[in-house]
């Protein structure tokens, strides 16, 4: 084969895509027609909303919609977790909540033949308090003093129950001083053949610085058994 045989090596592959380009440009756009199926559903849509009106323009008013609530909800734990403050809240600022039986400083008992169900009976309200009298600031020999006149008048009056308002003894270095002598006084002495059984009040009536006495007007002569702080 002869040297000028072989085909030139260059190759202009796009040499006629410029001259193609120029004749499009001079022809123009061309409008592309909508496809036939679109063409056909805004037809019927159109002939769908024939003689609708919008509401606005028949005095109608939009129903308000409420504001969508932004996050995601509360998983179970944090749900408990919220509740739990908030129950403690409640407790902290006005005391809902608070159980006093469940404290350390709940007292209640009875006589050694009567069931403890009675001390619990009568924390839970179900007897009538008759009569009360408060101790709270005195001092131990000036509470005896009336405690005891006041247990003689409510004996002879035959009241079977009373509360005995003494404070819980926050102020004292150590246990509660005059908590703990009404609990003696309830539970040995002169009284301990008169009392049925005892018990720290609710929160409405003081709750832990406060006791119920269940009095029996016939004394039954038998030892009490108590718990106490």
């Amino acid at each position: 084969m002869k040297k000028h045989d072989f085909p030139p090596l260059s190759q202009r592959p796009f040499a006629a895509l410029g001259e193609r380009l120029r004749k499009k440009a001079a022809v123009g756009p061309v409008d592309k027609a909508p496809p036939a199926g679109e063409a056909a559903g805004d037809d019927l849509f159109l002939k769908a909303m024939e003689g609708v009106r919008p509401l606005k323009e028949r005095g109608e008013k939009e129903i308000p919609r409420p504001a969508p609530r932004l996050g995601f909800p509360l998983s179970p734990a944090e749900t408990e977790v919220q509740e739990v403050m908030e129950r403690l809240k409640r407790l902290v600022t006005t005391g809902e909540g608070f159980i006093p039986s469940l404290t350390p400083e709940y007292v209640e008992g009875t006589v050694y033949n009567l069931p403890l169900e009675y001390a619990r009976r009568l924390h839970a309200g179900d007897f009538s308090i008759q009569a009360h009298i408060d101790l709270h600031g005195l001092t131990v020999p000036e509470a005896r003093e009336i405690f005891d006149a006041f247990m003689g008048e409510a004996v002879r009056k035959g009241l079977s129950g009373v509360l005995i308002i003494h404070g819980r003894g926050l102020s004292s270095p150590g246990e509660p001083v005059l908590k703990g002598k009404i609990v003696q006084w309830l539970t040995g002495g002169t009284w301990r053949r008169r009392v049925c059984a005892y018990a720290s009040a609710r929160s409405c009536d003081g709750g832990t610085g406060a006791t119920y006495v269940l009095l029996n007007p016939r004394p039954p002569g038998r030892r009490t058994r108590n718990r106490s702080v």
